[in-house]
């Protein structure tokens, strides 16, 4: 393949440096005018390698576009860990000048190396990184049975796994830390349980494979919206686990989309739906300091600390917030003056909406953006089963009035049947909001 003009050359290295590389790496390196890699990187190269030698600085992603216009011209290499597009360098390479700029020679990753080695097939295990990224990630991963590879950031990073797992009830999941891989006369494979877990910090070039068991008595979470409410700190403040999951289900999240989660109570609408996919976001507003501090909580032990909370009261903390939403939630407030106009129009066109309520004011307000703007309006009900003396009854929990909608370019014409809906539904006195 010709590489384009004032192409980049991206090479993969592994830990045996030099020796691993084929024939076209190689040849890219010595052709080389300069080479960009980390300090462990640079290192590897041999003597006849007589290219420029620079040194990412700290921190890396924000230096990347000035450093590669630093050598226009030049012939550049630059030095990458194991596959570059594989949790690497590669990335923000081909965000800065495209893939097309890019010729990139890859080199077998650690996960493919911890693969072979552990006989574990590539597509049975799920990938996490702790390389820049929070730890507590792993724990939206941890179903039993499941194999979990995570990319360690340092050489402390296998005992603080093992931590993690004990804290979330999973001690006696098998834990390998395998070390140096590809470097035939440094590679270490050590194992035992994260209970037994006592080995001191090794090399730091490490990655940690995780196969998972959920200790006996340890509470189980499943993979899809409707946690059980214990699985959350709260005051109260929290949709409750079948409302919950009826709540995520209208809201429909996608790999890769953004929910604005109004009055945030406990965070449980925002870590449900970023929990759905990895790469999911989610902003939680909640004026409350205190349950802001909760709800990150709730987030960490759940597995997506990226979870953001904005403390403020909407409307007004709106305008800070990333957009434009793909999908926003409203649990509470709905009468607050402008508070549903600015939701609305913060979405963009195929953007949703749901709110959900328990009073009669703001069941009239949704019945009234009903009949104006389509949707479903939906009343959800729940009854628990109790002691009644010495026999077991049903004990009704307050119904919730739904309303959830599609943005569209083209609003629905006045006279629907949603508008009839929302003029028996809503009372004479007004409540001060309006559509």
């Amino acid at each position: 393949m010709t590489p384009p003009a004032e192409h980049i050359t991206v090479v993969g290295v592994g830990a045996d440096g030099w020796a691993g590389l084929a024939e076209p790496a190689r040849r890219a390196l010595l052709d080389a005018d300069v080479v960009i890699g980390a300090p462990r990187q640079l290192g590897l190269l041999p003597p006849q390698a007589r290219a420029e030698r620079v040194a990412w600085p700290s921190p890396l992603r924000p230096a990347v576009p000035g450093l590669l216009a630093a050598h226009t011209g030049r012939a550049v290499c630059v030095l990458a860990s194991g596959d570059p597009l594989h949790y690497g360098i590669g990335r923000a390479l081909v965000e800065s000048v495209g893939a097309r700029r890019l010729r990139v020679l890859p080199h077998p990753s650690s996960v493919a190396y911890a693969c072979a080695r552990l006989g574990w097939p590539q597509e049975d295990v799920e990938v996490i990184s702790a390389v820049g990224r929070p730890l507590d990630r792993v724990s939206a991963a941890l179903h039993d049975g499941r194999r979990l590879l995570v990319l360690s950031a340092d050489a402390t990073t296998p005992a603080a796994v093992a931590g993690l797992l004990r804290e979330r009830g999973y001690g006696p999941s098998e834990l390998h830390v395998l070390e140096r891989l590809g470097d035939d006369a440094h590679e270490r494979h050590v194992q035992a349980s994260a209970d037994t877990w006592d080995e001191p910090p090794g090399d730091p070039l490490n990655i940690v494979a995780v196969g998972c068991r959920r200790a006996p008595g340890a509470g189980r979470l499943g993979a899809v919206p409707g946690l059980p409410d214990t699985a959350y700190e709260h005051d109260g403040q929290l949709t409750k686990r079948y409302v919950r999951a009826a709540t995520l289900a209208a809201l429909a999240p996608a790999p890769g989309e953004l929910l604005w989660d109004i009055g945030g109570g406990s965070g449980s609408i925002g870590i449900e739906w970023m929990r759905t996919h990895p790469a999911c976001r989610a902003v939680t507003v909640e004026r409350d300091p205190v349950r802001a501090e909760r709800i990150g909580r709730n987030a960490r032990v759940l597995g997506v600390p990226g979870l953001t909370v904005a403390p403020g009261a909407a409307p007004g903390a709106l305008a800070a917030l990333p957009g434009p939403p793909d999908a926003i939630f409203i649990g509470g407030g709905l009468t607050t003056p402008g508070l549903l106009q600015a939701c609305w129009a913060a979405l963009a066109d195929g953007g949703r909406l749901v709110a959900n309520t328990v009073t009669l004011e703001s069941e009239a307000l949704l019945a009234r953006w009903y009949g104006r703007h389509g949707g479903e309006l939906v009343r959800l009900a729940v009854a628990s089963a109790v002691p009644v003396g010495g026999f077991t009854g049903w004990r009704q929990a307050m119904p919730v009035t739904q309303w959830s909608v599609t943005k569209a370019a083209t609003e629905p014409v006045a006279g629907t049947t949603g508008e009839t809906a929302a003029r028996a539904l809503t009372p004479r006195t007004d409540t001060g909001d309006t559509a």
